[in-house]
């Protein structure tokens, strides 16, 4: 022997037996700080990691994740951190961890925080309790080529608590091309590797090896152990073992999975709920496990071929059936096809524990069909955010030139139509335009076409009887420039809100300033600046409300207008989360130009002025099963950024009331006092936000609560209980409208209305 020869020789022993277990020295303890400085004294330990203040920095921002913490309020609170949990400084806190086999010495934080941390991303594809569920599960894996992908994966996930590995093989050169490892370990057994892994990712992992793999004598305490396995993943290449241990399994009533690295096909068997199914589908029926001891590797390509499936096997693997123990050693297998089955593998066991896979089958993720010539989709951008606010978009309705009557109080078609043009520039819920107009005999009929506005917000139609009145309010100050008066008559049937006569004015035209506003008047949902309302606009706007009966209560205290945004923000969460209300709110929207254009009605998305996050935001939101798991997930507190932010650039928000309570009559009235109230900002330049989800809901609520579940009802009586306080609503008052008052810019957009002829009839 050489000297270099025997220089190596003490070097080239393989040991795999007793070093792929970390050993793990908590720092807080001082017997372990004695125990790793003896090993420190070794020189056994090359290399040390230790990030400890880092990883505590990241777990309190994980815990804090709506603001981002300045450096020196993160090491304020990891002190205080350090101090509840007993730790005398930064130094005796968490685990070091070493792992023999690379000499390497890290540092971790306690088990519960290293576990919180490291599966913080996962939330919410996977909640909290769920992970709870999922860590619970004791799965053993056979075959650790394949089965190698499968392992590492469910331990990243930690999909599974508790692993139990078998095999008997040591990893060879041919073995690199699919299996993540280096070439130092040529020669380490493949479950040692694996448990190997599996620590590096998280030392704290519970972990059994079967070293020897899977015996006559060791089947039963692999599947069985302390507990039975609650699911055992095969990927071995041995048939006999393959049919061996699933029939061990079936008997103990274990879930069997197997992924095949061909054409992604993953196998269920679930005999935890299928006690009596057969064995791999009935495909290995009559197979003799006696004599499948003894046949050869190509006596057995034809059994092979049955448990894949035969002609369902891929034309690359078919063809190389044919050349094994010729111009192939064995079956070939590559790296891709393995990391998707270790990826398939883990979200199947994840949602197979969850409860939401419980079929037994076959199927395929067959990459080559699924992403092939001619099966693209090719997604257009959407026009979202980009495009939408078209010069289309924000053209105002044409409106008609006065003309004066000329035969008394008889009015001509064109008047009617003038009449009609500017009634139907009123607001009205979604923009949903709930009104058709009969003119005969010199009376104009208000009718109310119930399925364009039939909605969850719409209790009763209350929200319809405020849109009548401001209908009817725009329609009074027009007929007052045609030298008009309006007598108005109030639901005369069950057939008509209300019917309109003219009569000549014998007094000139007032509130000229008003009228000129109705074709400006616009929701303005721009982010506003916070600016003082004069008292003398305030007092403009109070008058405004009081000329039709009713009242306007204006909050421009900041703590009040905080206390305001803290109502709205869960109200308008509680509208996303419901699926009748969520289902009416995207119906709502015009998503494009061409929607906009196309109905004339409804919410343009321009209109909502939201920023890109907030419209990204919305976007998703729009889909019914995101809500759904929202929901699930406890989450939601973003969709009350929009809200917040409105009044967080408010100068006021005003809450229009009127006596009488929720009747219709009262709705109708506190119509005609809105539309006062929002022509005379208009006129003092102000934006006007309406926000009325909220209101709209304590009208349901205060009705009795039909169609509320008890959630919401809980939920929406605590709210009115802080609105009531924070808005000081007038007892026994009908609340009509709750907006806000801004300085801001003009809008992007404005909501487009329905062509007259769509809306009127002459007779």
């Amino acid at each position: 022997m050489d000297r270099l020869e025997s220089m190596l020789a003490p070097l080239l022993r393989v040991k795999d037996a007793g070093d792929w277990r970390p050993v793990l020295f908590d720092a807080g303890e001082a017997e372990a700080r004695k125990r790793l400085h003896d090993l420190l004294e070794t020189h056994a330990v090359r290399e040390c990691r230790d990030t400890m203040r880092g990883q505590l920095h990241e777990l309190l921002e994980t815990r804090t994740p709506s603001r981002d913490l300045a450096p020196a309020e993160l090491e304020t609170m990891t002190q205080a951190h350090l101090a509840q949990a007993g730790a005398a400084s930064l130094e005796h806190y968490g685990t070091w961890a070493y792992f023999p086999w690379s000499r390497r010495l890290v540092r971790a934080l306690p088990e519960a925080e290293y576990r919180e941390l490291r599966t913080s991303r996962n939330r919410n594809k996977i909640t909290a309790d769920e992970q709870k569920v999922l860590v619970s599960k004791r799965i053993g894996i056979v075959g650790l080529s394949v089965g190698s992908a499968t392992a590492v994966t469910l331990a990243m996930e930690e999909v599974g608590g508790e692993y139990v590995l078998a095999d008997f093989d040591s990893l060879s050169l041919s073995n690199m091309n699919r299996l993540r490892t280096g070439l130092h370990n040529v020669g380490v057994n493949k479950a040692v590797l694996t448990a190997r892994e599996i620590f590096e990712i998280n030392p704290y992992a519970k972990i059994e090896l079967f070293s020897e793999g899977l015996t006559e004598t060791n089947l039963e305490r692999f599947l069985g152990g302390p507990r039975p396995l609650d699911l055992l993943i095969e990927e071995c290449d041995d048939f006999y073992v393959k049919l061996k241990v699933r029939t061990h399994a079936k008997a103990l009533r274990i879930p069997v999975l197997m992924e095949t690295s061909d054409r992604g096909l993953l196998d269920i068997e679930r005999f935890d709920l299928e006690p009596e199914r057969p064995i791999l589908h009935g495909l290995v029926e009559g197979v003799n496990l006696e004599k499948l001891k003894s046949m050869t590797a190509i006596e057995k390509i034809p059994l092979g071929l049955d448990i894949i499936g035969g002609s369902q096997a891929s034309a690359r693997l078919a063809a190389s059936a044919l050349e094994v123990k010729a111009t192939l050693k064995t079956w070939p297998q590559l790296a891709s096809a393995v990391t998707l089955g270790g990826a398939t593998s883990t979200d199947t066991a994840r949602r197979m524990f969850l409860g939401e896979l419980r079929e037994s089958g076959r199927y395929y993720v067959d990459v080559d069909d699924i992403i092939a010539d001619g099966k693209g989709v090719v997604i257009e951008r959407s026009q979202v955010g980009k495009g939408i606010s078209t010069e289309a978009t924000r053209e105002t309705t044409p409106m008609p030139a006065l003309t004066k009557s000329t035969s008394g109080a008889k009015l001509t078609e064109e008047q009617v139509r003038t009449l009609v043009t500017y009634g139907a520039m009123a607001p009205s819920g979604g923009n949903s335009q709930p009104w058709r107009f009969v003119f005969e005999r010199n009376q104009l009929h208000c009718l109310h076409d119930a399925a364009r506005s039939k909605s969850f917000l719409d209790y009763e139609n209350l929200a319809s009887f405020v849109s009548f009145g401001a209908v009817v309010e725009n329609i009074s100050l027009v007929a007052e420039q045609q030298g008009l008066t309006v007598e108005v008559d109030p639901f005369p049937d069950s057939s008509r809100v209300c019917t309109l006569r003219f009569s000549s004015a014998n007094r000139p035209a007032r509130d000229r300033a008003l009228f000129e506003q109705i074709a400006k008047r616009v929701a303005n949902r721009k982010a506003g600046v916070r600016e003082a309302v004069p008292v003398a606009d305030q007092q403009a706007l109070i008058e405004a409300a009081q000329a039709r009966g009713g009242a306007l209560t204006l909050i421009d205290d900041p703590t009040r207008l905080q206390g305001v945004a803290d109502l709205l923000g869960p109200g308008d969460r509680l509208r996303f989360m419901s699926r009748t209300m969520h289902e009416e709110l995207v119906k709502e929207v015009r998503w494009t130009v061409k929607e906009v254009e196309a109905t004339r009605d409804g919410l343009d998305v321009a209109t909502l002025e939201l920023n890109p996050v907030d419209l990204a935001g919305m976007r998703l939101a729009s889909a019914a099963g995101v809500m759904h798991l929202v929901g699930k997930l406890g989450g939601g507190r973003a969709l009350e950024r929009p809200s917040r932010m409105a009044i967080a650039g408010a100068s006021a928000v005003g809450l229009v009331t009127m006596p009488g309570g929720h009747t219709p009559r009262a709705m109708f009235e506190g119509g005609r006092a809105l539309q006062r109230v929002w022509l005379t900002a208009t006129h003092l330049g102000y934006a006007v936000q309406p926000m009325t989800a909220l209101v709209c809901l304590f009208w349901r609520l205060l009705g009795g609560g039909d169609g509320l579940s008890q959630a919401e009802v809980t939920q929406l009586g605590a709210l009115r209980q802080k609105y009531v306080e924070v808005l000081d609503v007038p007892r026994g008052s009908a609340e009509v409208m709750l907006f806000r008052l801004a300085r801001a810019e003009a809008p992007t957009a404005r909501s487009l209305r329905r062509p007259v002829d769509e809306v009127l009839t002459i007779t």
